[in-house]
């Protein structure tokens, strides 16, 4: 086969994709201006495509991958205009850009694509499709800064809104300045970023623990399947996606300084909490249950500024770790030290760097034994969830303010569900991805992650009196 070769691993990624379950990061950015579509393809032909790859097309081969130049390559093939019925709301949005993710690209064709909504709010917004084959999240992320104005990012230093400010969308303002005037002379704020899901440094640190890996390996083979709940059910192909109401970055932050905890304690054990609730208005028995999400791990070296094309690596380097969801633990303390323990003990573990020596064995291997990889792995989780530190200053895009940064990630094999956490300029934001039979509503589930998170707040302002349902 002609062609660059490709990685092991970013094969493993690409055999991945089933018809019910593409491999496919989702993306959006919503621009405070109307944006057209020449501008957008002009920026993409000029910045994206300055990176070789996006005029390649993945081929898989027997036991090896390859990246093949496109004949007759068109950017007006992947730039696309799209439009929302009136009134063209975030719900019609995100219909729309659930439509797209699991709508499989054109063959013998790059995996990537561009849908400019052009009249969103008063502005724009871009649903962004790259296939995971590309790169990580973290790479695809610096890949979709790179699209950024350096002027806008240079010229726009963070400004958090003022503590007596609310932004435009937000709700339950009265409680958040309640708990940062609670918090704030009991803990300093922490000042690095939100850490790629649970300290990538210190995952990067475990290359040299061949013993610790091969029995992480031997753990991993050996766990018990996660319990039978609508997350386990077949998939249908059809997708749904949501995003909620944006939290306070340094309120998290308090809170989890607070209470001795990380900030993906924080954001993990309100998933667990609302994930539990949205169970249990689906009618199944959560109380004492444990679910599994598949928690990527970056082993990259540590970032730094934002890197030209050419020096940017694409491709996919981390592993996975299995976090345990107390989803049936109904105090938000109680679950919320729950997750701290479980969280504290996969960070002195190999588990991450041992999945991503599995994945980049089976990606040397036929497509047989990959298959049955994923069918194992997937049985012993019910969901992914992925947490990326995005821009800490507001960007722009030709020129426009970028207002919302938000991305889904991808499942595999049998999973179905995944939830996405991404900072962007002092905000965290979840968002939810799901087949239509696992989470046939995900607008709900959203709901119930901010209701979650504001318990688990005033549970700590009230100074640890019991909340009742």
């Amino acid at each position: 086969m002609s062609g660059e070769r490709m990685s092991s691993v970013d094969r493993a990624w690409l055999l991945m994709d089933r018809p019910a379950n593409p491999m496919t990061i989702v993306g959006l950015i919503v621009l405070e201006r109307p944006l057209e579509l020449g501008p957008l393809r002009e920026l993409i032909g000029r910045r994206l495509l300055a990176f070789p790859r996006f005029r390649q097309t993945p081929v898989a081969g027997v036991l090896e991958g390859s990246w093949i130049e496109t004949p007759a390559f068109s950017l007006d093939d992947h730039v696309r205009p799209a439009a929302l019925p009136p009134p063209g709301s975030q719900r019609q949005l995100e219909l729309l850009a659930g439509e797209l993710a699991g709508t499989p690209f054109p063959p013998g064709r790059p995996l990537w694509s561009f849908h400019l909504v052009g009249r969103y709010r008063g502005g724009s917004a871009v649903i962004v499709r790259i296939h995971h084959c590309y790169a990580d999240g973290v790479a695809l992320l610096k890949v979709l800064l790179a699209l950024a104005d350096p002027e806008g990012a240079r010229a726009n230093p963070l400004q958090g809104p003022p503590a007596t400010q609310a932004a435009p969308t937000d709700t339950g303002q009265g409680l958040r300045q309640v708990v940062l005037d609670a918090l704030r002379q009991g803990a300093g704020l922490l000042e690095e970023g939100l850490h790629y899901t649970l300290h990538p440094g210190e995952a990067g640190g475990l290359a040299g623990q061949a013993l610790g890996i091969g029995s992480e390996l031997l753990r991993l083979a050996t766990l018990p399947g996660d319990p039978s709940t609508r997350l386990k059910r077949p998939l249908c192909g059809s997708r749904r996606l949501a995003w909620a109401r944006a939290l306070l970055l340094e309120e998290v932050h308090t809170i989890g300084r607070f209470l001795g905890c990380t900030v993906n304690d924080v954001l993990i054990s309100t998933l667990a909490g609302a994930l539990g609730r949205y169970l249990e208005c689906e009618g199944e028995a959560v109380a004492g249950l444990t679910v599994r999400a598949a928690v990527p791990v970056n082993l990259k070296p540590a970032a730094v500024a934002q890197p030209a094309a050419d020096q940017l690596s694409l491709g996919n380097r981390f592993g996975l770790v299995f976090v345990e969801l107390p989803i049936g633990v109904r105090h938000p303390l109680e679950r919320l030290y729950t997750v701290h323990t479980v969280t504290k003990a996969l960070k002195r573990s190999s588990q991450a760097l041992a999945t991503f020596d599995l994945l980049w064995l089976v990606g040397t291997l036929p497509a047989t034994v990959e298959e049955y990889a994923l069918s194992l792995l997937s049985a012993k989780v019910s969901l992914v969830a992925s947490n990326l530190p995005g821009p800490t200053e507001a960007l722009t895009l030709a020129g426009r303010r970028i207002r919302e940064v938000l991305f889904w990630v991808p499942q595999s094999g049998s999973v179905g569900a995944g939830v996405s956490m991404l900072t962007y300029c002092g905000r965290v934001q979840y968002g939810v991805m799901a087949d239509r039979e696992l989470i046939p509503d995900p607008v709900r589930l959203v709901e119930l992650l901010a209701e979650e998170f504001e318990r688990l707040a005033l549970l700590v302002v009230l100074g640890g009196v019991a909340l009742r349902d």
